[in-house]
């Protein structure tokens, strides 16, 4: 039942999309077809990343609270994670709230990594393309002319996801800094701020031995992705940023 509701519900729709693109708008570029679904895909969830995005920034907000708390409750650890969940639930914001948009995109990325295991031979085109959709006979795997998007261990595609990870993970970093209120001076370092400095440097790490270990066409997909969180992070935190200086000159 559940093998059958995610071959239905999400590996055979993507498969034909992605087929679909490459045969109309993609000028027969498999690559350019995975950047115009991961777009798709992005515009669609758009509202719910920029929930996330938004409660990290209000979270950020509550950090001299925060410290306040540490700095008060420094000698008993327990009572002081209370009283931060207990400030955490009273302020609506959620310390895992940067989690949701990696967790949206875990299904979509099992579909393309199953999508590029099991290939666009005659058999998967004939077995798994809808009426509607013409089968092309064959797919050129060949990206912009020189990248075999389904070979693994792509160097140069590894090192960008690495690249634009850790630059959207410093923005988001800086960007906190930058719109929260002035904070209070503390020996202890608050939870949201030593999770996102560890993951600033984690993550990247990670992205780099995630995407050089699988297929070209998934590094692809995930510079694309985090291209797309770039913008969408500097777009919810300028509006931010202009809320403050109006607060200020008010």
């Amino acid at each position: 039942m559940i093998s059958f509701i995610f071959n239905e519900v999400l590996y055979r729709p993507l498969f034909n999309i992605l087929v679909f693109l490459y045969q109309t708008v993609s000028f027969y570029d498999f690559g350019i077809a995975i950047i115009i679904l991961t777009i798709l895909i992005r515009a669609l969830l758009y509202p719910l990343a920029q929930k996330s995005i938004k409660s990290q920034k209000e979270m950020s907000a509550v950090q001299s609270d925060v410290k306040k708390i540490q700095e008060q409750y420094k000698s008993n650890k327990e009572e002081q994670m209370k009283k931060i969940m207990t400030l955490y639930k009273e302020k609506g914001v959620s310390p895992f709230s940067g989690c949701l948009p990696l967790l949206i995109q875990l299904p979509i990325l099992i579909v393309l990594y199953r999508v590029f295991m099991a290939g666009f031979d005659d058999k998967n085109l004939q077995n798994l393309l809808y009426g509607f959709i013409s089968n092309p006979g064959s797919i050129n795997h060949i990206f912009l002319g020189f990248i075999d998007i389904s070979k693994k261990g792509n160097i140069i595609l590894a090192l960008l996801a690495g690249a634009f990870q850790f630059y959207q993970s410093k923005m988001m970093l800086d960007q906190q800094k930058n719109t929260r209120p002035a904070p209070v001076k503390s020996a202890t370092p608050d939870f949201s701020t030593a999770m996102t400095q560890q993951m600033t440097y984690i993550m990247p790490v990670m992205t780099v031995f995630i995407s050089y270990s699988l297929s070209a066409g998934l590094a692809l997909y995930w510079i694309t992705t985090t291209i797309f969180s770039i913008i969408q992070q500097w777009i919810v935190f300028s509006k931010k940023t202009n809320d403050f200086k109006k607060a200020d000159r008010a």
